[in-house]
């Protein structure tokens, strides 16, 4: 308690580079977890824009300074560790939150729950009692003020600077107004509201349309536009305008690296995973790609990082007028280098290079060019990671786990593959690479030389009633942003002028429609019927042919035999598979004990996984299901 109350009062001259202030705001247990607390804090940060690790850091030279001609600002930091801190292991997981929200139930902790003050926030709390200290730092500027969210704060704003700005809305109801941001984030406002441009397509390949001027108009605020005759849904629609006042956004990359690094300064800890999926996973790719491990004195911060469902993509990090939340369609986000080797140039050359795992479920093939993480761009060989890298691909996953409920939003039945299982495996195994040396089990993804991925057409997918398959897989093209772009981070040209199409594949499925390859978790390899990584749009949301993005499918197995042949399935039914539960249950648990083995998954996930699969089997063959 001591040490953490001493940091509150550590002056500038004192504390490393970078990081000026550690102020503890807040110090207190997780109800019901007993021997766990949370630390609530503010960091203050100070970069000097001529050391060489910040150089990366677009239009820091033109943020204002202080006295000593440093740039200042500010980030929220949460911990969540084991109060008696010689229990600790010596290992921070320090996650890269997305939009401000904690998403690592994934790695074995709870709910999505930002709070984390009690036992039902914070889930399972087995990583921490194994002694990882769990960490987030704000590096996202554009999220509303709000006490759950981590933030980045006070961030440097360019004043009287304007550039181009591309604003993207695509919707599943009909409507006239909408925020120029993306999932009601904080939007850059328009420098001119008599100028800008309207455009709107149909498909993320589909050709571009000008909608006249004069059909709608920016609001008063600058922040949104109104189109009287209704924004039509599936339909893409982009609104170009000039924007004002950017942020020097790469600072957040600073704040994920400073902080890290003085932790291990300080005695805090030893050994530091980066952590992120989805968008905190092509944050974690740019991170790397852009140099970002090696510190103001040039030591590596990161010993490993994992970038998770983060497809092949990087992101708007850490550009002029940066909107971190934008993913698709022609952002600055599926961009060579796709692959590990690519991603590790530049902390290659100065030694500060981490082990790095690159994971991707099923979906990121369908929606995020996936396969261009070990493939070539034409699509035709396989690109196998160097020696400190590994990556691996989940079988039949969705975008993130759920609980499998159908939206109304698509038109299958909803994907319950859990995931948290392998997730729990991957940290012990990155733990024991990075503090003992312990190589963590191969790598495992389709490959193209064994016949595992596929172009669309060549998808052998068995014929299902009423079932259809994706019109399209996403493809990334090439694309030009202006001759700044590449060595400024300035975007001169919106929307960016598209070349040609890269090659994206899929995997490819077995008789039963599941896919070869990769991670087979015993959910997908002991199967109660197909589970996909996409799902399609309901008609009437428009776009009906296109996937929904991240969502997947579940297409249950004929409970008889009678009952498939009288519906045309051509898939064995339960009990032509299984003597019965106990069978089923039998097979389910040689499964897990088998990724134990191959260290996938942990053995004290084992029973978790059986009682899943009991669960599963209930639901599936009770009189409710059996009627429907």
């Amino acid at each position: 308690m001591l040490r953490s109350l001493l940091l509150c009062v550590l002056s500038a001259a004192l504390l490393p580079a970078a990081v000026t202030k550690v102020e503890i705001l807040e110090r207190s247990d997780i109800a019901g977890v007993p021997g766990i607390e949370r630390v609530q804090a503010k960091v203050d940060f100070a970069l000097d824009p001529k050391n060489a690790a910040n150089k990366a850091i677009v239009d820091l030279d033109l943020a204002p300074k202080n006295a000593q001609g440093l740039v200042e600002f500010s980030a929220d930091l949460r911990l969540v560790r084991l109060k008696d801190a010689a229990k600790r292991n010596g290992t921070m997981i320090m996650e890269s939150a997305n939009r401000g929200k904690i998403s690592m139930p994934n790695v074995g902790v709870g709910g999505r729950a930002n709070p984390m003050r009690t036992a039902q926030d914070l889930g399972d709390p087995w990583l921490v009692q194994q002694g990882f200290t769990l960490a987030w730092v704000g590096w996202e500027f554009d999220m509303p003020v709000n006490p759950d969210l981590i933030r980045l704060t006070d961030v440097p704003v360019l004043r009287s600077i304007t550039g181009p700005v591309r604003a993207q809305i695509q919707l599943t109801t009909k409507e006239t107004k909408q925020s120029l941001a993306d999932l009601n984030l904080d939007a850059y406002v328009v420098a001119d509201s008599k100028g800008g441009r309207m455009i709107v397509r149909d498909g993320f390949d589909g050709a571009r349309k000008e909608i006249p001027r004069a059909d709608w108009h920016f609001t008063d605020d600058g922040k949104s536009v109104e189109y009287p005759k209704g924004f039509e849904p599936g339909r893409i629609y982009e609104v170009v305008y000039t924007g004002k006042d950017p942020v020097v956004a790469g600072v957040g990359m600073a704040a994920f690296r400073d902080y890290v690094a003085y932790a291990k300064k300080q005695g805090e800890t030893k050994y530091a995973i980066a952590y992120g999926p989805s968008q905190n996973g092509r944050f974690l790719r740019n991170f790397v790609r852009d140099g970002f491990n090696a510190d103001e004195q040039g030591k590596k911060v990161y010993d490993g990082v994992w970038a998770h469902i983060g497809g092949s993509g990087v992101g708007s990090f850490n550009v002029r007028f940066a909107q971190p939340s934008r993913t698709r369609w022609d952002y600055p986000t599926d961009l060579p280098p796709f692959t590990a080797e690519g991603l590790l140039t530049k902390s290659r050359a100065n030694g500060t290079a981490p082990k790095l795992f690159l994971s991707n479920n099923s979906n990121e093939y369908w929606n995020s060019g996936g396969s261009l993480v070990h493939t070539s761009t034409d699509g035709k060989r396989d690109i196998a990671p160097p020696a400190d890298a590994r990556i691996y691909y989940i079988a039949g996953m969705q975008h993130e786990s759920s609980a499998g409920p159908t939206t109304a939003a698509v038109q299958y039945p909803g994907n319950d593959l859990q995931i948290k299982f392998f997730m729990n495996g991957m940290v012990i195994a990155m733990n024991d690479w990075i503090s003992k040396g312990i190589e963590p089990p191969p790598s495992q993804y389709p490959s193209v030389a064994r016949g595992e991925l596929t172009n669309l057409a060549g998808l052998k997918f068995p014929k299902l009633a009423n079932v259809h398959t994706p019109a399209k897989i996403y493809a990334p093209r090439t694309l030009d942003f202006g001759s700044d772009f590449l060595t400024k981070g300035i975007v001169s040209i919106e929307p960016p002028k598209a070349g040609d199409m890269l090659t994206t594949l899929v995997p490819q499925v077995d008789a039963d429609g599941n896919e070869l390859g990769g991670v087979r978790l015993p959910q997908h390899s002991v199967p109660l019927g197909t589970y996909t990584g996409w799902n399609l749009r309901q008609p009437k949301i428009g776009a009906s042919e296109a996937t929904y993005v991240n969502i997947g499918s579940l297409f249950p197995f004929a409970l008889t035999k009678a009952e498939r042949t009288a519906s045309g399935d051509p898939r064995p039914s339960l009990e032509e598979r299984y003597k019965g539960q106990a069978d089923f249950l039998a097979k389910t648990e040689a499964a897990a004990r088998d990724l134990a083995k191959q260290r996938i998954i942990v053995e004290r996930d084992i029973p978790r996984i059986v009682d899943l699969a009991k669960e599963r089997w209930a639901a599936l063959t009770s009189p409710v299901s059996a009627k429907k």
